[in-house]
């Protein structure tokens, strides 16, 4: 078990200072921090690696920001840094190396894990991948009975499938529109048989990602495919290999399958799942966007791990994220952060952030095992803009909650059309100000509503926001936004001092499941040792299952 190396969170001078300080800044409205510093709105942002931050739409000072990074320095924050790019074992709890950062290394890096440069291997995976991804989208690789592959579906979940989902949606400008692609993850049969319903088996490949080719979701979903594979081709097994590839480490169950062993695409126990877009997981990504896509993307990766490890704390984009979400989640009690793309291609990215976010820090207990005794991660959500606005939005400007919003914009639309761009950001700013700003009781009245209805006119305005501004949505950029979102995450999760890699909340259930399995399935009454309303509800399943 680790011992504590530093003070507990709350014992950290700079935390103290900054219970005190909340209790000044609270009463603090932003209209009124911006009328006391004009030039707030250029001094308060950040820009590296291709992405401006704006984060004067805070509800800090300088002096917040100061004691935030203090609280970072007195966290060790970077040590913590240090020592997962360095490949210690910083997962406590599997002891496993943190390394998702060496993914996308450039080939003459030199990345140690147990005396070996991980970086060759790497590469050799990504070079396989290439070679496989150019196969299928030249229409070199065929199918069993000879014909090109024109739909590629994606078996897999959580990790597995939300990454590579995510990458294909934001992404699909620059895909081979002559690929149909798809994915399936939900073990609920809708899943499959709707992705399947109308494709021909004879230009289908799946493309199965479990890294131990055990995982209920993802096997069960893989033999129903092989099933409907072989179904039109006769149960012909040697079909099997030509239209199923799999992402894996357990090559014998592979095999076991029916693949080919040449077609496992191999990815190591240092890469967590919802680290893993840009792994071999990303394989259904290559074949989309191309290699050279998939490499401009790794770059865009690479260029944001190497500003988070170098940057001082106060110019460090996800540090600085990372802190004001530290800030508005343990200092206001803010429980949710919106995540608002105004860009389409990016309606996954929420959904995206959710796994990477709160299965990383949804944690109560700390590193040495102790209860935290404050909260760690906060729950993230969000939908595109500008659709967003006229669904929850209203929540945002005139609910009750404090809820700390990240706007994320393009100057340059991949698809331009008339008005729609400009229609587009205009929105965006003034969400942004609208948020910040509100309009009072007298600025309504001056509009000459009625006293009566004032009251329901009213902006109170003072809710936070970030605005992140890239130039164009490329896979360089998508990049460098998954991989700021991805340490903004170890930020937070450095300071509450818990195991950002670890997911062990997600075992139970799972395990439940297994044993519940059989009890559903078993044509005998079975014995149920559950508690009275578990055991209710399989009788009730069961009796209205015998009724159909």
């Amino acid at each position: 078990m680790p011992t504590a190396r530093i003070a507990p969170l709350t014992a950290r001078k700079a935390w103290r200072a900054l219970l005190d300080h909340h209790k000044t800044v609270s009463r603090v409205h932003l209209k009124k921090l911006f009328e006391d510093d004009a030039a707030r709105g250029e001094r308060m942002t950040v820009e590296a690696a291709g992405l401006f931050l704006d984060y004067s739409k805070n509800r800090i000072t300088g002096e917040t920001l100061d004691l935030l990074v203090q609280l970072a320095e007195e966290s060790e924050l970077r040590k913590r840094i240090d020592a997962m790019f360095a490949g210690e074992k910083i997962n406590v709890t599997e002891d496993r190396a943190v390394l998702h950062t060496a993914l996308r290394s450039p080939k003459d890096a030199s990345i140690l894990f147990n005396g070996e440069n991980v970086v060759p291997r790497v590469h050799a995976v990504l070079d396989k991948m290439a070679g496989f991804a150019n196969r299928v989208r030249t229409g070199e690789w065929k199918g069993y009975t000879g014909k090109r592959i024109l739909n590629v579906i994606n078996v897999g979940i959580g990790g597995s499938d939300l990454g590579p989902v995510m990458a294909y949606e934001a992404l699909k400008y620059y895909s081979d529109r002559s690929i149909t692609f798809r994915f399936v993850s939900n073990i609920d049969g809708s899943d499959f048989s709707e992705a399947v319903r109308d494709l021909n088996p004879c230009e289908t490949l799946f493309i199965v990602s479990s890294k131990t080719f055990t995982t209920l979701e993802t096997m069960t979903n893989a033999h129903a495919a092989r099933d409907w594979l072989l179904a039109a081709l006769g149960r012909d097994l040697n079909a099997v290999g030509k239209h199923f590839v799999a992402v894996s480490t357990n090559r014998a169950k592979v095999s076991d399958f029916g693949m080919d062993s040449e077609n496992i695409f191999e990815f190591r126990d240092w890469v967590g799942g919802r680290y893993s877009m840009d792994s071999a997981i990303g394989l259904s990504t290559m074949i989309a966007i191309g290699p050279d896509n998939f490499r401009a993307m790794l770059d865009g990766f690479h260029e944001m791990d190497e500003h988070f490890r170098t940057a001082p704390f106060e110019k460090n984009i996800p540090v600085v994220m990372g802190l004001l979400a530290i800030w508005y989640n343990n200092f206001f009690g803010a429980q949710t952060v919106a995540v608002l793309p105004y860009e389409q291609y990016l309606k996954r990215f929420p959904a995206y952030l959710q796994q990477l976010t709160m299965e990383s820090n949804g944690k109560r207990v700390t590193l040495e095992g102790n209860e935290a005794g404050y909260d760690t991660g906060p729950i993230y959500w969000g939908e595109p803009g500008t659709n967003g606005q006229h669904s929850f939005y209203q929540l945002i400007h005139q609910g009750t909650r404090l809820i700390p919003c990240d706007f994320i914009a393009f100057a340059s639309p991949l698809n331009p059309l008339g008005r729609h761009h400009d229609i587009l950001m205009a929105n965006l700013f003034a969400q942004t100000e609208a948020l910040a700003f509100g309009k009072t009781a007298e600025e309504v009245k001056a509009d000459g509503v009625e006293d009566w209805l004032a009251p329901h006119r009213v902006f109170e305005g003072n809710r936070p926001s970030n605005t992140i501004f890239a130039q164009r949505l490329t896979p360089e950029t998508l990049g460098k936004l998954v991989a700021l979102y991805e340490h903004s995450v170890f930020t937070q999760g450095a300071i509450w001092d818990i195991d950002s890699f670890d997911q062990w909340g997600v075992e139970l259930g799972k395990a439940l499941a297994q044993r519940i399995i059989p009890e559903l399935e078993n044509t005998a009454e079975p014995g149920l040792s559950h508690d009275s309303s578990t055991n209710n509800l399989i009788r009730r399943y069961r009796m209205m299952k015998e009724a159909l």
